[in-house]
């Protein structure tokens, strides 16, 4: 794919967000996405973090990939817990529950350790994120997910932070709710084995693009549980154990809809 296809591309995936038209699957992948963070970044959006999807084997397989990606958090895309979020917002929204790291230094591979990673984590927080296609119909490959900011939507932050060393992020259950029903459940270890060692992955992976994990920033690293499709008038939260939990809510309808 040469520049201009590549310009095109990313040109169809900002104009996905404008039109809640969903485009067919693509051809390219990191450029892409950095075209988009790059003409948002103009418009005014900040990067408030990073985020790491599918990293456990039941997103692997719920989407067919077989390795992790990353994509950026804008400020934009974050809600407070107990919020409703209209139904419109996404395209083809679905959720996961994720363990969220918030840095209290900069992180910059390559050659991070994960004794290093520890130790730059100021807390975690239990979250949500919503993620979301501009690929019709999520018929997506690893190139698609990868250009469209690695399918990233929205996030929901808890607010019970909670020290590293306080929890076994490897072994800490999650259950996941819809409407007061079990959707999925799972632990941390699903997420690379930890998800300290996504966080170092994450790490790595930047630096060798020349990209700093900064300090107060937000890093998602990946679903505990497969991601769970959202319909107008839903309720989720998710408890994780030892860290707490989180709730969002979704409008019954769009605005000015019957």
């Amino acid at each position: 794919m040469d520049a201009a296809t590549r310009r095109r591309a990313a040109d169809a995936l900002l104009a996905a967000y404008e039109t809640g038209k969903p485009i067919d699957p693509l051809e390219d992948s990191y450029e892409i996405q950095v075209m988009q963070i790059t003409r948002r970044l103009e418009a005014g959006a900040s990067v408030k973090g990073h985020k790491v999807g599918l990293t456990s084997a039941a997103m692997q397989r719920q989407l067919g990939v077989n390795q992790p990606d990353f994509g950026h958090l804008l400020d934009d895309m974050f809600y407070l817990e107990n919020s409703t979020i209209g139904a419109d917002t996404f395209l083809q929204p679905r959720i996961e529950p994720e363990v969220a790291f918030v840095l209290k230094r900069p992180l910059r591979g390559p050659g991070v350790t994960v004794a290093e990673v520890a130790a730059a984590v100021d807390f975690v927080l239990p979250s949500l994120e919503l993620i979301d296609s501009r690929i019709r119909d999520w018929k997506i490959g690893f190139l698609d997910t990868v250009a469209d900011n690695a399918s990233s939507g929205g996030v929901v932050l808890g607010s019970t932070p909670v020290a590293v060393s306080d929890v076994d992020l490897r072994r800490s259950g999650c259950i996941l709710y819809r409407n007061g029903e079990i959707v999925g459940t799972g632990a941390g270890g699903a997420v690379l084995g930890s998800p300290i060692t996504s966080l170092a992955w994450l790490a790595n992976t930047l630096g060798t693009r020349g990209v700093t994990l900064e300090a107060g920033h937000v890093v998602l690293p990946g679903s505990i549980t497969a991601s769970v499709p959202v319909s107008p008038g839903d309720t989720f939260s998710a408890g994780f154990a030892g860290i707490g939990s989180v709730t969002v809510r979704f409008a019954s309808e769009a605005p000015g809809g019957n």
